[in-house]
């Protein structure tokens, strides 16, 4: 197989990155406090495809960060991958971004995994994973509580990820609880993702894809 682009734009986090059967070939990202997708997606686009010593003609598939996330944001990403499929006649993939965003994780024995992306409030979109990164809870948007998680908290260490994070750790003292601060989706953690749905042949219809909004617009 040849190179798959990998679009990250669900946060703030403008991030563009080039693999090749798993392995990340070049990468370029912003990590911003604003959005700034519609100004430098493009040109991280052109300068990882630079890094590369490639041109478009190389590139086997564009993924993309299918949400949930940022309405703006992930309209960004998925019509800018949308363009680049039907220019290049590729195939179009998409990552569940709370599944990348978990592997952000490193396996550490047995514990829980729960990414969360901040949705305004005290709200969060968020899922729940194993140490291995299989899915064992639905995405969905959920206003936190102090008992939020309690389930996975009482018999485990559960790590949460990502920019939800902060709010939460300010009303959960469980000491099982593992906050790890900082952390948005990236587009690195998307190329064994990507590669494997690539292998699997398991494509978007460019024409009808849309991203995985979970909740009615809301912008920023």
């Amino acid at each position: 197989m040849g190179y798959i682009l990998c679009i990250e734009t669900s946060t703030t986090n403008c991030s563009v990155s080039l693999a090749k059967e798993e392995k990340l070939i070049a990468f370029k990202e912003d990590y911003d406090t604003k959005y700034s997708h519609a100004e430098r997606l493009h040109k991280y686009i052109d300068t990882v495809i630079k890094e590369a010593a490639l041109s478009y003609k190389d590139l086997s598939a564009i993924a993309v960060s299918k949400g949930p996330g940022s309405y703006t944001g992930l309209r960004i990403g998925v019509s800018t991958a949308k363009g680049l499929c039907y220019a290049l006649d590729i195939p179009l993939i998409s990552v569940p971004t709370l599944h990348s965003l978990s592997m952000q994780v490193a396996p550490a024995g047995d514990h829980i995994i729960v990414p969360m992306i901040d949705a305004r409030r005290m709200e969060v979109y968020s899922s729940v994973f194993s140490s291995t990164y299989v899915q064992i809870r639905e995405t969905k948007a959920e206003i936190l509580t102090q008992d939020s998680f309690s389930d996975y908290l009482e018999n485990s260490n559960v790590y949460f990820i990502g920019n939800g994070v902060e709010k939460f750790s300010a009303i959960c003292k469980n000491d099982n609880a593992v906050f790890i601060q900082n952390a948005l989706p990236s587009s690195k953690e998307m190329a064994v993702l990507s590669h494997l749905k690539f292998m699997e042949k398991d494509f978007e219809d460019v024409t009808y894809f849309e991203p995985y909004y979970l909740k009615d617009f809301v912008t920023g």
